[in-house]
């Protein structure tokens, strides 16, 4: 895979939330450098010059691999290998330090209060969207769906969860409606968390989440990623989405690539959950 601390600046290109372009004023199908025939993955970064500083900060620490003289890309030490390097590349996939994941209690779209510690025994896949997004979260949903599917009998080791971004939509009915509507309330173990706002930016905070909403009629900016929480709640892995967008600005992604994440996702779940 190509990514690397070199590359992060490339995979946090700006975009808003109905994905208009960002500060580059780029237009047309949207994708960063990717090796091969792999579409360029863009994580749906925060405006702020500071957050692709971070971004950057953060791909170093995480030891995404860098590629070798050949130009060829190289697999990131400490990924097993049933991963396979097709899912790696696609997903930006690296291991994070094995620490602790940041705690949280949050309200479900359910009306029930989990704490991210009441999920230990199972794995849980953690991500951060927006109830209100016509972007990129949609995408990450139906990867999460076809990555419940795949995972077959193993899903009920897995808990997919994500994390409300958007501080104005932030009612549980607004968790429930999103979830009917991207069809994942059809993952039995599902956890669409919101809460009081301190609480939502300590939770943002806590993992490296950058949320810019100046106003209510303003577009939501936030980064995003995907992370592996193993069963004892220690961080193992991170993935970063991607995106394409049309001429028009209109999010997509080819089925094929949702396929592959779903896919994907499910192999590190796997890892986890065995």
């Amino acid at each position: 895979m190509e990514d690397s601390a070199d590359t992060a600046t490339d995979r946090a290109r700006d975009h808003d939330a109905d994905g208009a372009p960002g500060p580059s004023g780029a237009s047309g199908p949207r994708g960063g450098r990717g090796s091969g025939g792999n579409r360029g993955r863009w994580l749906y970064a925060a405006s702020l010059a500071a957050a692709v500083l971070a971004g950057a900060a953060v791909a170093a620490a995480f030891g995404l691999a860098r590629s070798s003289g050949s130009g060829q890309p190289q697999r990131p030490s400490g990924i097993p290998a049933s991963v396979t390097d097709s899912a790696i590349n696609l997903m930006g996939l690296a291991p994070v330090p094995n620490s602790a994941a940041p705690g949280f209690t949050l309200t479900d779209q359910n009306g029930a209060t989990v704490s991210l510690s009441s999920l230990k025994g199972k794995v849980v896949v953690l991500e951060f969207m927006d109830p209100h997004c016509t972007d990129i979260c949609p995408i990450v949903s139906a990867e999460y769906v076809d990555a419940y599917r795949d995972l077959g009998p193993l899903a009920g080791k897995v808990v997919f969860a994500a994390v409300n971004v958007n501080q104005y939509h932030a009612a549980v009915a607004d968790m429930m409606a999103y979830s009917r509507e991207q069809r994942l309330n059809t993952i039995p173990d599902w956890h669409f968390f919101t809460g009081p706002l301190t609480a939502l930016r300590a939770v943002w905070s806590g993992y490296g989440i950058t949320v810019q909403a100046p106003n209510p009629n303003a577009d939501i900016v936030h980064s995003s990623a995907v992370y592996f929480i193993d069963r004892s709640g220690r961080e193992r892995f991170v993935a970063a989405p991607m995106v394409d967008h049309t001429m028009s600005g209109s999010s997509y992604l080819p089925a094929g690539q949702i396929a592959a994440w779903g896919q994907g996702i499910a192999q590190v779940a796997r890892v986890l959950a065995g």
